[in-house]
């Protein structure tokens, strides 16, 4: 149901304007038979009750809809709307059917802020934590019952203007009565139980919102929201491209793509709170520059510069990915026609040259970027042949000693030399033909590298992979017995691995339980040992670089009584 802001006026809650005062005094002088003077003291003792106001306390500006709009005092359009609703409020004339409609005027929607009464007599209460003694234009005017010019059911009006912190102007219909313009003095009277902030408190920044960034296409820009007071309850965001609104981009970040390039952007900052007009900032940026590529992987050579060799690039890591990558490759610098591919078959025109290769990278909005892979050794006539593989010898263990055994080349003068690599990179030092395995290379791929090299030849290398690097544990077992129950402790421990997991089980008389090691230890439980002396053996499975391994002892389980 929809409800009013006051009940049908009764004498004392209607508003006496100039215009009822007069009509009070034509009475009194129709009534009187006293002199001048007389009439001259019934103007000075009009009653000032509720539902009354004295000159002395508020003058009013101009009286209904055209003779205030003939003063120059507007009604902000209610006059035409005047039929409509608004939160629920009795149409026409009416104070608080008026407050609402210029509320929603300035940006409220048409929905009442609070349930229950919506009599004038209510707003102050039900609003009472944006309530207080300060007026501000565009704040609410509100009035208890009873309290001059209030009826039973309250009043309240529009602030027009704050003149000073005791004098007031405020717009303001009457249920059953008409529409005027008002001045209030504080001292004098008539003044307002409070004012009520629904939107003409804005939020403001103390630190207003900045942009993190350079407005580069594919670089992120990242807005700080800045301090507000009061403090938000939301902070929204819209980006802009030349004032235009870029679709989906409501988020404090914001990456430039090539369609924005050229364009200045902003990012309007909304921060928002109930009962506040939201606070507002707009942050401007330089137009949006080009985006550079960020090379994450340079390319390089794949293959050994002799002729009928074909080398290869590995590709060139980008940042983001190009739209296109064109290759080109160079013999001592000069481009090669037509060599514009990822693969490079050499010729007898390259002996003695070095090869490189340029990838460019080029996409819209980007600048192109080039990524040039190293050149190589000048290009050999042909290549020293292997005749016999070379092998490795040795156990791939903690400790153990790995031994090269070379194979033969032709030209039989061709020498090895060695390079030993763990996971494919140079181990510093390790140029031997022997190689002691170290606690380091513990979970981790060896190789050796063998290069045959003779003069005026092209070297020629073998890889000779080795099996992962593991090492052997040692476990230590200690039981305890009890009645039918044998608790074991376990310790296991491995050199480049000195606390190694792994599942484990426990035989005891029989009898298997398992678990798993952790940080090296382990204590299982086995239940229903009958008594006697009891092997105990321990099986550890290992792990990828712990090999496996067994424990055994004995232990007496004692009888009991």
């Amino acid at each position: 149901m929809h409800q009013q802001s006051h009940s049908p006026h009764s004498s004392q809650e209607r508003l006496a304007p100039p215009s009822a005062l007069r009509q009070v005094v034509r009475r009194a002088t129709r009534t009187a038979t006293l002199l001048t003077g007389l009439l001259a003291l019934v103007l000075l003792v009009v009653p000032t009750t509720a539902g009354r106001i004295s000159l002395a306390s508020s003058t009013y500006l101009c009286t209904g809809y055209q003779g205030c709009a003939a003063a120059g005092y507007g009604d902000g359009g209610y006059r035409q709307a005047s039929s409509t609703m608004y939160w629920r409020m009795y149409a026409g004339h009416n104070c608080t059917n008026y407050v609402a409609y210029r509320l929603i005027q300035s940006g409220m929607p048409d929905v009442r802020p609070w349930e229950g009464s919506g009599n004038a007599s209510n707003w102050g209460v039900a609003m009472a934590s944006i309530t207080d003694q300060v007026p501000t234009v565009g704040s609410i005017a509100w009035y208890k019952p009873h309290v001059t010019p209030a009826g039973s059911a309250g009043h309240v009006a529009y602030v027009e203007q704050v003149v000073s912190e005791t004098e007031i102007i405020v717009s303001e219909d009457y249920w059953g009565g008409d529409f005027y313009w008002r001045r209030i003095t504080k001292t004098g009277g008539g003044w307002p139980s409070g004012f009520i902030h629904f939107n003409d408190r804005v939020v403001q920044p103390t630190s207003p919102p900045t942009i993190a960034g350079s407005p580069m296409v594919g670089a992120p820009l990242e807005v700080a929201a800045g301090a507000w007071s009061p403090a938000p309850t939301s902070i929204t965001y819209r980006w802009l491209a030349d004032g235009a609104e870029i679709p989906g981009a409501t988020g404090p970040s914001y990456v430039p793509t090539p369609d924005v390039k050229g364009k200045a952007l902003t990012a309007e900052v909304t921060a928002q709170l109930s009962g506040y007009t939201p606070g507002e900032a707009a942050l401007a940026t330089a137009p949006v520059a080009p985006g550079t590529f960020q090379k994450t992987q340079l390319p390089t050579i794949q293959g050994t510069p002799e002729v009928g060799t074909t080398l290869s690039l590995t590709p060139t890591g980008w940042a983001p990915q190009p739209a296109k990558a064109k290759t080109q490759w160079y013999a001592d610098g000069a481009p090669l026609p037509g060599a514009t591919g990822s693969t490079l078959t050499l010729t007898r025109d390259e002996i003695g040259k070095k090869i490189s290769a340029r990838v460019t990278a080029s996409s819209k909005g980007y600048k192109k970027s080039r990524s040039t892979a190293p050149e190589t050794a000048p290009v050999l006539a042909k290549p020293v042949t292997l005749t016999r593989a070379s092998r490795v010898k040795g156990a791939t263990q903690v400790g153990s000693r790995l031994v090269v055994r070379p194979g033969s080349a032709k030209p039989s003068d061709a020498s090895p030399t060695y390079r030993w690599l763990r996971d494919g990179r140079r181990i510093a030092k390790a140029t031997r033909p022997t190689y002691t395995v170290r606690r380091g290379d513990m979970g981790h791929a060896l190789s050796v590298e063998v290069t045959w090299n003779r003069r005026n030849f092209s070297a020629t290398t073998e890889t000779l992979a080795v099996p992962a690097v593991t090492t052997v544990p040692t476990v230590r077992v200690r039981p305890e017995a009890t009645r039918r129950r044998v608790v074991v402790d376990v310790r296991v421990k491995a050199v480049g691995a000195p606390k190694p997991a792994g599942a484990i089980s426990v035989s005891v008389g029989g009898r298997t339980v398992e678990g798993q090691v952790v940080d090296g230890r382990a204590r299982l439980v086995v239940r229903d040992v009958r008594p006697g002396t009891k092997p105990v053996v321990v099986r550890y499975a290992g792990t990828d670089v712990v090999q496996a391994a067994v424990s055994r002892t004995e232990v007496t389980v004692p009888r009991g009584k």
